[in-house]
């Protein structure tokens, strides 16, 4: 289960952004607020979103929250994924030198 989580999340992020899709109906979305598969505007949710506040699986924004995000303040899922694992290979070395 430890190796499946951003799978996980990637598979949320997109159930979230078809249940947009059926609620908004949109799949192109642009303003202030906007959701849909392509989403751009100040508050953007869907799998491809750009604007201030943009969630998505690629998400490009200020604060941007996503699987593959760029911007200021991101919680890159991906990133937070690799930085542990990292960090737990490099744990591991020291135990074992130790």
């Amino acid at each position: 289960m430890k190796k499946y989580w951003i799978l996980l999340a990637a598979l949320l992020l997109i159930v979230v952004g078809l249940v947009l899709q059926f609620t908004v109906g949109n799949m192109f979305s642009y303003g202030d607020t906007a959701f849909g598969f392509f989403a751009a505007g100040h508050f953007s949710a869907g799998v491809f979103s750009a604007g201030t506040f943009s969630i998505g699986i690629f998400s490009i924004g200020i604060f941007s929250v996503g699987i593959f995000s760029i911007g200021i303040f991101n919680i890159a899922l991906y990133a937070v994924g690799l930085f542990t694992l990292a960090w737990k290979k490099s744990r591991l070395k020291v135990d074992k030198v130790e």
